[in-house]
């Protein structure tokens, strides 16, 4: 057990209520004293609740952040941390970087090198990878093997600790196409596969806000599929470009891919039909469209009603009923923040939340925080902040640029609602994850 921090308990007691003259100040007060000379001095919203001033005066937390700690001397009248009971742990007070230099002085100990040698410099290699004479069927295999790894990754964790990996993987693949020797016969399936691995590379630098990256990645992916004659994979490039542009504000731009890439429907799956309906939803959305909207997640519906999983690609695998739900209710989203079909959009979120497994935690979390947002929009702000509390904690679990953006938007929408403690929790939470 913490010993209780009573200077910081009775300088509160000290205080009294601004929102009820004559006792002394709660918690809450305090709190709110905080946040408030937060936002006059630092010109920056803070997120201080009453829990954590409970676990500040519980002991639980002894050395709270630097403006959190002038926040408190400022408002209990005090010049000193330690006037307030607020002290730097032993561990914390310890010399600075010796921990550093020992763990390093360790490693070198360990790997017999001289204190000289950058360890950078240990993790080069004198040679590349050697490319094959020849390109075989195995070494297609393997290509696929490699982009579906990665691609679960990225659904799982976010491709902002892999994308280096991707990137030289890519490289080595596309030397396969420039310099190696590939039998007629494979001439397809290799140009395929390189435009899943490119694919695969592209989405993870969307993700991570790339953006140019992405676009370059994406062209190669397409170029790839184009020269491979690869309906199916030209299908998923043009459909997760089409959402970049989306995403960037450029819905006009992602219809017409959409478009481009509904050519020749009749040669796509009923999955890969549904996906692209689905992102011209989002599109036509964006654009205000609301009628034509509607139309197509009921054309997209009708498509999924049809899909049979054995007779998708790999890279469509992930499209299930809850991506389904996910895409569709993404798409509702926008009107129904206008106050159009909020209860079908709200559906078709909670549906996804409930369906994705923790393999495509991100989806889960992005649709968690979706639904909170509208929530918390239009509905029970006390709600709205379970379902977030549940959408930032797998939110946390991966890297992601859009999952952030998500946690922004809802922290901000969230505001109108700070008074109420669930709510007031929900934004100390969206700060410190966005934070970390």
């Amino acid at each position: 057990m913490s010993d209780p921090n009573l200077l910081l308990r009775r300088a509160r007691e000290r205080l009294s209520s601004p929102s009820a003259p004559g006792e002394t100040a709660s918690r809450q007060d305090l709190a709110d004293l905080v946040n408030a000379w937060i936002l006059k001095e630092r010109k920056c919203d803070a997120d201080l609740t009453a829990n954590y001033i409970g676990k500040l005066e519980r002991g639980q937390v002894r050395w709270p952040n630097r403006d959190y700690r002038e926040a408190l001397r400022a408002i209990c009248g005090v010049d000193h941390d330690s006037d307030l009971g607020f002290a730097r742990s032993q561990r914390a007070q310890g010399v600075p970087g010796a921990a550093d230099v020992n763990r390093k002085g360790f490693i070198r100990t360990a790997l017999g090198v001289a204190a000289a040698v950058p360890l950078a410099e240990l993790a080069r290699t004198a040679h590349a990878a050697e490319l094959p004479a020849a390109v075989s069927a195995a070494d297609i295999a393997e290509l696929r093997k490699v982009a579906g790894i990665f691609s679960t990754w990225d659904h799982t964790y976010g491709g902002g600790l892999v994308r280096d990996a991707v990137a030289a993987q890519l490289r080595y693949s596309v030397s396969l196409l420039e310099h190696a020797r590939c039998p007629s016969a494979l001439h397809d399936h290799l140009y395929a596969a390189v435009g899943w691995l490119s694919q695969v590379a592209a989405a993870m630098a969307f993700d991570a806000y790339a953006h140019d990256d992405a676009r370059k990645l994406f062209r190669l992916a397409l170029t790839c599929a184009e020269e491979a004659g690869d309906w199916h994979l030209r299908a998923k490039v043009l459909s997760t470009m089409a959402r970049q542009a989306i995403w960037c504000g450029d819905a006009d731009n992602g219809l017409t891919l959409v478009e481009l890439a509904m050519v020749r429907a009749d040669r796509l799956t009923a999955a890969e039909r549904a996906m692209l309906l689905s992102a011209r939803a989002r599109a036509l959305a964006k654009l205000g469209r609301a009628q034509e909207t509607l139309e197509t997640i009921g054309r997209a519906d009708a498509q999924f009603a049809r899909v049979h999983p054995a007779q998708e690609m790999p890279w469509m695998r992930y499209y299930d009923a809850a991506q389904h739900s996910g895409d569709t209710g993404h798409a509702l989203f926008d009107l129904a923040m206008r106050g159009q079909f909020i209860s079908e959009a709200s559906t078709r979120l909670a549906n996804a939340v409930a369906g994705h497994t923790a393999t495509y935690v991100r989806s889960r979390a992005i649709s968690g925080i979706k639904l909170a947002a509208l929530t918390m929009a239009t509905g029970d702000p006390d709600e709205a902040a379970a379902i977030g509390m549940r959408a930032v904690t797998d939110a946390g679990t991966v890297r992601s640029c859009r999952a952030q953006d998500d946690m922004r938007e809802l922290h901000r929408l969230a505001r109108q609602h700070q008074q109420r403690t669930p709510v007031a929790e929900l934004r100390h939470r969206i700060h410190k994850a966005i934070q970390a």
